[in-house]
Formats: C-alpha cells, structure tokens, sequence
C-alpha cells in the first residue's frame, strides 16, 4: 500500500512542493513566508485551536532508540486509573482547555482499548473534544472508542525512510512499518473525523522525510476525503537514553517547510507544539499555524501529581527496585519540553499578535441539534 511513496509517481502537487524546499535567499523566503500567512487567514482566519496532552501511561514494550519511554529504559513508570485521569483533565479544564489529546506507551498489559474506552467515555462528559496518541490499533478496536467520544487520532510515521524505521525500532510491535503507515486508514474507517499525521525530525535528512510525509498527505487526501487532516513536525528533544539526532533541522529550514506545507496544502491543519521555543514558537504562529500546545507535561500525573503512589522503576521490560522516592516525585517525562509558559500566557501572545486563541470550537450537540454551538 506504500506505492503512493515510489518517487517516479510524484504529482504536481508534489513537484511544485519539492522546488519549494530547495535552498531559497533571505528575499525569497520572506516572500513565500507573505504568502503563507496570507494563505492561512484565507482558509483559518486568525484563530488558533490550543489543546493539551494528557498522558495517561508511559509503560512500553516498544524498544525505540529516540523515545523516552523505550522499554530499555531505566525509568520511573505508571499508568493512571480513571480517576486520576479525570482529576488531570478538570485540572486542564479550569486552564481554559476544552480540546485534550490522550497520550499513552504501547504495553496491551496496561493500555487496552478497554481501558481507553473507559477513559474516553469519562472524559466526554465534561470534555468536548478528544483525540488520541496511542498505539496503532484494528479497525473493530477503533470503533468503540470513537463511539466513547473520541473524535481524533494522531499517528505519527516517526520516518518514512523504511531503513533507518528499521534501524530505529529494534523490538515490539512498532517493528512493522507497513502497519503503522496503513493506520490513518483504519483509523478513518472507524469513524474518526479528524486524523493528525507526522514525521519525528531528526531521525532523516529532513527533505527527504518532508517529500514522503506530503505524498502520505496528498494520498490520504484522496483516500479519506471527508475527514480534516493535520501535520505536525516535531524535532527530537531530550529524553531518557539521550538519543541524538542524526540530521540537523535548522529553525530556518522548519520556517521554509511549514510555509511550503500551506502554500502547498492549503486546507490542511499545521500543529506546533511545546517542543518549540517560546521565540519560534511566536515567530510561526502567523505564517500557517493553526493549532498550538501550551502548559504542556509529558509525564503521566504531571499536571496534579495524580499516580505518585503508584511509581516503579522498569528496565528492559522488568521492574527493578527503585529505592525510596521523594514526596513529590513524578513519573519520567517522553521528552524535555522547550515553551514552559503557561496556557493563560500564550493565549495573551497570541492576542497581542492579532490571534485569536479558541479555547473549544466543536461539540457533539452539533451532530444532534440539542444544543447551540459554543465556542468559548
């Protein structure tokens, strides 16, 4: 099914997207910069969607040489029950957050679609939109929880050069490349009406990563018509295993790709998250971003300390004893975060750049007429 990747099959669309990332002058990406903001408040206007992860589980029997949570890992691990997961998200919702991404390792022994679904169904009630990060899954999996409320999915490629995936994922069911590719597809045969797609970057010359990743795009385009995409293109970040990137991606180079990406790609979602200085960060919201992180914890518990009771330390796999932990210790985080403002902080920025932060923007009463849309 990865034929939509062969490089003798590249569109238009394509062509034109690849002369758009070659080496460019100051002058002439000021100028595509111009017309990529202009593109966007076309097609998104000023608004901003702002959303938070909410980790649920950093237990993983993936061995992933980049990831935090690599099962080799020595690390502190825990998977919160439902409870704790709703005092994270009422946490969130008193920031201002009405939009949540479920985050969780790949371990079927503590995340299962059950467990999800038990997570989803009690977060709808108080949350209106719900998207997930987990491991890819079947489509009869799938179902239950978009059934739950879950109306997103985010899956991310990590990198499309099927080499270094290989090289990259040594154990564990992330192994397979084709399964993971394919997964946007199910994930839209399930019923999920918004589908985020991505590659890790870092891992692969970053050109290269950025060709494959829109001939992904473009494929599911056509393929899934009737779902909204986005791209996000997050860059490698500390974590436990000190993992270092392979290729440099310059701030420069990520402007070019993201004006590329709308120029190219008009009506299609770019998501900038924490990763990102605050300064970058500020710099790319205007020129074709359209959703943004912020107050963002990449640890299980990090925004209440919700499952510190529960904290054991795994090693390839197994728990070893972790010794006597301070009050206040935290699970280990995926990665280091780079924006450490608060939400309120970068919804005031993004005012001050004429943007309009949007807080909530969707809501299942629309599906059925029993309430009036919101947007608060």
């Amino acid at each position: 099914m990865s034929d939509f990747l062969t490089p003798s099959r590249l569109s238009p669309t394509i062509r034109k997207f690849q002369r758009l990332l070659a080496p460019m002058d100051n002058a002439r990406l000021e100028a595509l910069a111009q017309e990529s903001a202009a593109a966007t408040r076309r097609n998104f206007g000023k608004a901003i969607r702002l959303f938070a992860p909410l980790y649920l589980s950093n237990e993983c029997i993936n061995n992933c040489q980049y990831c935090g949570f690599s099962r080799d890992n020595a690390i502190l691990r825990v998977t919160l029950d439902v409870a704790e997961v709703m005092k994270e998200a009422r946490h969130l919702a008193r920031e201002g957050f009405r939009n949540i991404l479920l985050v969780a390792g790949e371990h079927p022994r503590f995340v299962s679609s059950g467990y999800l679904e038990e997570c989803v169904r009690a977060l709808a009630a108080e949350i209106p939109t719900i998207a997930l990060e987990v491991a890819p899954m079947e489509v009869h999996e799938y179902a239950p929880l978009v059934a739950a409320g879950a109306e997103g999915l985010v899956v991310y490629q990590e990198t499309y050069d099927r080499s270094v995936y290989a090289e990259m994922h040594t154990s564990g069911p992330k192994k397979d490349f084709d399964w993971r590719l394919a997964c946007p597809e199910r994930a839209y045969e399930a019923g999920f009406r918004r589908i985020g797609i991505g590659a890790l970057f870092g891992l692969a010359e970053w050109r290269t990563e950025a060709v494959a990743l829109a001939q992904h795009l473009e494929h599911l385009l056509r393929r899934c018509w009737k779902a909204q995409f986005t791209i996000s293109l997050p860059r490698l970040r500390p974590c436990a295993g000190e993992f270092e990137p392979r290729h440099r991606f310059e701030d420069r180079e990520m402007v070019q790709l993201i004006c590329a990406l709308r120029v190219c790609f008009p009506h299609v979602g770019l998501v900038l998250s924490t990763r990102e200085p605050a300064a970058l960060r500020d710099a790319l919201a205007p020129l074709g971003i359209t959703t943004m992180s912020a107050g963002s914890h990449t640890e299980p518990g990090g925004y209440t300390g919700a499952g510190q009771e529960n904290l054991h330390l795994t090693t390839r796999g197994k728990a070893v004893s972790a010794g006597t932990l301070a009050p206040d210790t935290l699970a280990t985080g995926q990665f280091e975060i780079a924006d450490e403002r608060s939400p309120a902080q970068v919804a005031a920025l993004l005012k001050s750049c004429g943007l309009e932060a949007v807080w909530k923007d969707w809501d299942a009463a629309i599906l059925d007429g029993s309430a009036a849309f919101s947007r608060d």
